[in-house]
């Protein structure tokens, strides 16, 4: 069994789509509604999951790009979900604007041939992204009008590797347990509170400073373009129509981002592509599993 957590803010009509083509009666699934997009959206959200006993809402609260409120909020879903339900082995988190590219089956399939194996994109910070350090070392307060990077700076966590990544992941029930209730990990909360955008290290860094987890594969199994933006580095590409070939040949799980704004026909390919193919069982990604790691008394 799977524990989905989604994360929705807008476009309620694609977050239907994109429920329904996840939806499994055996799995459980956790919906948060930013508290920015306002009652309507919350309404119209929770009506709509009324049919489904095996969903519910999360306590919505502001989630800010950037700000610690985006690990807060993956905290507290993953604590509800373990709540739902003692049977579910693995949390997958989603925003409503993601797609699976394969059936709940095959999902199903691949992790339970993966059993243990935990699926998060994760780099050492210090030596591999270094121009983000900045994130970390500078102090950094969220409030209701945004995310202030101070020029106060501070050393990190004494004995602790910073690691990045991304805000996605597919990890194990043991995982979940260990970061949401042991006291180990209040050190780690602690400080990533004053951080810039911590939902892209938070538990990346909780991961591979402990040892509760299963063996670490550096993939978040999702297919995302990542293209220039301004100065936002990077954003994901929007995907449309042009990329259904693409997406339905892509060994990703799922993929992000998409936008009924601008193209609606992708829905309906990959919706199709789920429900009519067969394909043979899949396989891990080529990607090695971080077998090394520096660890410290959690």
């Amino acid at each position: 069994m799977i524990a989905y957590f989604l994360l929705v803010h807008r476009y309620p009509e694609q977050f239907k789509r994109l429920f329904r083509a996840i939806h499994d009666p055996r799995n459980f699934y956790l919906i948060h509604v930013d508290k920015n997009s306002g009652p309507e959206l919350d309404s119209g959200i929770r009506d709509f999951l009324s049919a489904y006993p095996n969903a519910a809402i999360l306590k919505s609260e502001k989630a800010l790009w950037g700000g610690y409120s985006l690990v807060d909020a993956a905290l507290r879903g993953m604590a509800e979900l373990l709540q739902m339900s003692p049977d579910w082995e693995y949390f997958i988190n989603l925003s409503g604007q993601d797609f699976p590219l394969k059936s709940q089956s095959e999902i199903r399939q691949f992790l339970t041939a993966n059993r243990g194996t935990e699926f998060i994109k994760v780099l050492n910070q210090q030596t591999e992204r270094p121009d983000t350090m900045a994130r970390v070392r500078r102090y950094a307060i969220e409030s209701e009008d945004g995310i202030v990077q101070t020029d106060a700076s501070r050393p990190f966590l004494q004995g602790a590797t910073p690691y990045i990544g991304n805000q996605w992941m597919v990890v194990s029930r043991r995982f979940c347990q260990f970061v949401t209730h042991d006291p180990r990990t209040d050190r780690y909360k602690a400080f990533y509170k004053n951080t810039f955008i911590a939902d892209e290290g938070f538990f990346q860094t909780v991961m591979m400073n402990t040892a509760v987890h299963g063996t670490i594969h550096n993939d978040d199994l999702r297919a995302i373009d990542w293209a220039p933006d301004g100065l936002i580095k990077l954003r994901p590409r929007t995907f449309t129509i042009a990329d259904a070939p693409m997406l339905i040949a892509n060994p990703a799980l799922f993929a992000r981002k998409f936008d009924q704004s601008v193209d609606k026909e992708i829905f309906t390919a990959l919706e199709n592509h789920i429900r009519g193919v067969e394909r043979p069982p899949l396989q891990p990604r080529r990607q090695p599993a971080l077998v090394t790691k520096t660890l410290v008394a959690a």
